[in-house]
């Protein structure tokens, strides 16, 4: 019965889903209208979220049982799983978007680096004064995180093989073959030869457990990370739908909809780091936020890139001009924030700061 409890996510999840399977049209936003549309939107929206807490808890019992590295990689896939699925949703949904991924994949960049890392750094700094981590970690991030994020997000829009910000045959499959090499790399990095970089540097043995949570078997926990990920990827166009009937119906701007799939990826992932930063524990925050923002570009990218090929599907990454200035701006804040082995509640106030910039940019822009 307790275990029954502990899936209760993913039996909501299925439970929802069929629901609108045998409900069919009669709970299509053109027929329910505005109001009810954004309430079934809140349902859908906070189902895939708790389904989400559940894929991670798994994935942390499975990383209690087979150890950090593998247990990073399981989490990080499927995060990005549930990212791809939601992406390529919302690309179907309607009038293609392809400007979708793009979309996402900044507001990824942009809750992370500065929402994420500026409540952390200010929640921490709050209460422990300074903080510290390991230098090198954070900096292994970053080294990789700078040209994968120019790359894809910054030269295809200045390049001519291309209309707009799409990328051409080749521009893609350099994209493609260059972020998996690059995140492979870093992950062998992270894991086999220099997994030392990344730990808390005063840590004791005790801080590396996972003492919040209950581990059963491990065929428990892969059927039941499976069995969180599944009801996502099922509402996930269903999610799209309403996404996309609700910011026409309230004109609210295009961008919106990234914003609202990245919140809804990094939700889990955030808290954590948020928790662990209050904890005194920069070390584990600052692997989940910059290793969030990595995976992100690293896997989301080739993956995007691959189904929009197979489904003819077209891809516009090129950030405009105004985005690209604040994506430098991020990324070279971020440099200067971690290029000290201590931080403090003010660069925390600075990210914030251009969290604030990039929300305000998302409604200036439309």
């Amino acid at each position: 019965m307790k275990s029954l409890r502990s899936e209760l996510p993913s039996l909501t999840g299925f439970a929802i889903f069929a629901v609108f399977f045998y409900a069919g049209d009669s709970l299509s936003p053109d027929r329910v209208g505005i109001g009810p549309s954004l309430l079934l939107l809140g349902v859908i929206f906070a189902t895939v979220m708790w389904c989400a807490f559940s894929v991670v808890r798994h994935a942390e019992c499975l990383a209690t049982l087979l150890g950090e590295p593998f247990g990073t990689l399981i989490l990080t896939l499927a995060v990005i799983g549930i990212e791809v699925a939601l992406i390529v949703a919302i690309m179907l949904s309607g009038d293609a978007n392809p400007t979708m991924a793009r979309n996402t994949m900044f507001s990824v960049v942009m809750i992370v680096l500065n929402g994420l890392v500026g409540v952390c750094l200010l929640a921490g700094g709050l209460r422990h004064r300074n903080q510290t981590y390991n230098l090198q970690g954070a900096n292994a991030f970053l080294s990789v995180l700078v040209p994968l994020a120019i790359f894809a997000l910054v030269l295809p829009r200045f390049t001519q093989s291309a209309p707009g910000g799409e990328l051409s045959p080749i521009q893609a499959g350099f994209e493609v073959v260059m972020s998996v090499l690059l995140y492979g790399v870093f992950l062998a990095i992270q894991m086999v030869t220099h997994s030392d970089i990344f730990r808390q540097p005063d840590a004791t043995d005790d801080d590396h457990g996972h003492h919040d949570i209950v581990v059963r078997s491990m065929p428990f926990h892969v059927v039941g990370l499976f069995g969180a990920l599944l009801p996502i990827i099922l509402l996930s166009k269903k999610l799209a739908l309403y996404v996309e009937f609700g910011i026409d119906g309230l004109g609210a701007p295009l961008a919106l909809s990234g914003f609202i799939v990245a919140a809804l990826v990094l939700m889990p992932e955030g808290l954590s780091a948020l928790q662990a930063a209050r904890e005194n524990k920069l070390q584990r925050a600052v692997n989940i936020c910059l290793g969030s923002a990595v995976a992100t570009i690293g896997l989301t990218v080739p993956g995007v890139v691959i189904v929009a090929s197979v489904m003819g599907l077209n891809v516009e990454l090129g950030l405009e001009t105004p985005e690209i200035i604040l994506l430098i701006l991020t990324l070279f804040v971020s440099l200067l924030t971690f290029g000290n082995r201590q931080t403090s509640y003010l660069q925390g106030a600075v990210h914030l700061s251009l969290f604030a910039a990039y929300v305000m940019m998302i409604f200036d822009l439309s």
